[in-house]
């Protein structure tokens, strides 16, 4: 009998011990989906705000695809387009005011700073173009693919 009260109380004091320790661990808290666009930029924030369109690419330097993103932009830099690439680590003000969470952050704004197009992550090149002409002429019968209209 003694040995059946000995094992009792050991599975009894085993069981507050296991249930002490999980109210004493800390869960992590629940992650959310960051990943935000801007939906109007300061045009004077950036290079060029005369230009009627501004292609804004922000980066950093610990971002593996931001460097293949940057290049693939700056092929459309023009009299119409600025293409400005926005490093983490040189203008983490920029990424602040613009509450940039993730990247690349790529946006195409017009004249007025009012973002026509916006995507976070990788993009093809040939997304990248088509989305530079839908945002331009809006009537152009262009397939839609995975552009992510802002």
């Amino acid at each position: 009998m003694t040995r059946l009260v000995l094992a009792a109380a050991i599975v009894i004091l085993a069981v507050v011990v296991a249930q002490w320790v999980q109210s004493r661990r800390r869960s992590d808290p629940p992650t959310q989906p960051r990943r935000h666009v801007p939906t109007q930029l300061d045009r004077t924030d950036f290079a060029h705000p005369e230009r009627p369109w501004a292609l804004v690419v922000f980066t950093s330097e610990v971002c593996g695809v931001c460097a293949d993103i940057a290049s693939k932009a700056q092929v459309l830099d023009s009299e119409q387009v600025a293409v400005i690439t926005v490093g983490y680590e040189g203008r983490s003000d920029l990424h602040q005011r613009y509450h940039i969470d993730s990247v690349p952050t790529l946006v195409i704004a017009d004249h007025e700073g009012t973002v026509r197009y916006g995507i976070v992550g990788a993009i093809s090149a040939t997304d990248l173009w088509a989305a530079m002409a839908r945002v331009r002429d809006p009537d152009l019968e262009i397939p839609n693919n995975d552009c992510h209209a802002g």
